[in-house]
């Protein structure tokens, strides 16, 4: 009986080990599961989201944006050449050369009028559109331009030829700053026909001798600014001069919701100022 009564003793001391050894297993394991889960989920962890860096359009250049501001400026407004600005920034302790200027009007000009496009004024609806000739790199070229009855600048385009295409291209990205024309003044040419009957059919096309010479007295403006560059080399760069050449229009003219709060003749000055800023 002793021998038969140790065996449940042997079997419940076999079974206790057992269970033992089972349940360090599953700690281990437990362990070794939860140190992977975790280290998965290190490595699955999504990073937090950086804010985007704004990056200044001056970034990058060896002068301040002061200095560039003024340049640009002093160029769009005034009859004065690449050389010109060197000397007068020469003048005030700033050495640079004409490339450099020359680089700065074509590179800031375009970024200049897409910072101010956002608090230009609507357009009016009476347009008043004419095209004049520039010469570029010893050939003419056709400079589509409107202005409306406040004296605003609509848009500009230079084309190569003038023709349907090039009216329908100006019509085109003229019509995005603003509502349709009531009406509008061109001379008899017949692309300004077919183009006006096809984009604006319901606006009143006035063709009369002298309606529109408010567009044709602007142009003198524009040519009094190129007539100290003797000659244009590139197309792009005139166009893109003739682009800021309307911005300064429009920014003396007082439409845009820039530098409101100060003397007009310190318009054009505090509003490149706030454009620089916000560049």
């Amino acid at each position: 009986m002793t021998r038969f009564g140790s065996v449940p003793a042997f079997f419940g001391v076999v079974i206790e080990l057992t269970w033992s050894v089972g349940s360090v297993a599953s700690v281990e394991a437990g362990r070794r599961l939860s140190g992977l889960a975790e280290e998965a989920g290190r490595v699955r962890r999504p990073r937090a989201a950086r804010p985007p860096v704004v990056r200044s359009a001056f970034a990058g250049f060896r002068f301040p944006p002061e200095v560039i501001t003024l340049a640009v400026r002093w160029y769009l407004r005034y009859g004065l050449s690449y050389r010109d600005l060197e000397e007068l920034l020469g003048e005030r302790g700033v050495a640079v050369d004409h490339v450099t200027v020359y680089r700065w009007v074509q590179r800031f000009t375009p970024l200049f009028a897409a910072a101010a496009r956002p608090l230009r004024h609507a357009t009016g609806d009476r347009w008043f559109v004419d095209e004049t000739y520039v010469k570029v790199a010893g050939r003419w070229r056709y400079l589509y331009r409107a202005v409306d009855q406040y004296g605003q600048v609509i848009d500009v385009l230079l084309a190569e030829q003038r023709d349907t295409a090039a009216a329908r291209c100006f019509f085109s990205r003229a019509l995005r700053y603003g509502p349709a024309p009531v009406e509008v003044a061109t001379d008899k040419a017949g692309p300004y026909l077919r183009v006006l009957d096809e984009l604006v059919p319901r606006a009143l096309h006035v063709t009369k001798q002298y309606a529109n010479n408010r567009v044709e007295a602007d142009h003198a403006r524009l040519k009094a600014r190129l007539r100290p560059m003797r000659g244009l080399k590139r197309l792009r760069s005139a166009a893109r001069i003739a682009a800021g050449h309307a911005l300064v229009q429009n920014l003396r003219r007082g439409h845009y919701e820039l530098a409101t709060d100060v003397p007009p003749p310190l318009r054009l000055a505090t509003a490149f100022t706030e454009l620089a800023l916000a560049m």
